[in-house]
């Protein structure tokens, strides 16, 4: 399996462990949602490229220092959500990643559920 397949999965089952997670395929890529709110993108682009979207209150500032990362689309910038692409044979900052993906979804999930996510996972 190519790294960029195995990055994809690490942060899919990361995803999915976090409590009442769910994966669905509202459009072209995979989204892994907290009730009915998604709180990652996971998709393949045209190019092969990895592209992984989160929402960042605590890091969006930091995490746009990064050349792999840019403001979402559709305005979702604008509410702290950071989009990240990988090409294969780049680095990618997985264990960053995986708490980019604990940090959305603290901010998207109810807050019961928010805090049973500890802040370093």
């Amino acid at each position: 399996m190519a790294f960029l397949e195995l990055s994809f999965e690490t942060l899919r089952t990361h995803a999915l462990s976090l409590p009442e997670a769910w994966e669905d395929h509202p459009w072209s890529e995979t989204v892994i949602k907290v009730r009915k709110k998604i709180f990652v993108f996971l998709s393949f682009q045209k190019d092969g490229a990895l592209a992984v979207s989160v929402k960042l209150p605590q890091s969006g500032e930091f995490a746009l220092l990064h050349d792999f990362a840019t403001p979402t689309g559709y305005g979702l910038g604008k509410s702290g959500w950071v989009s990240c692409r990988f090409a294969e044979g780049d680095d990618i900052p997985l264990d960053m990643l995986v708490e980019w993906t604990s940090q959305s979804y603290r901010a998207i999930a109810p807050k019961k559920l928010a805090a049973l996510v500890a802040m370093d996972t």
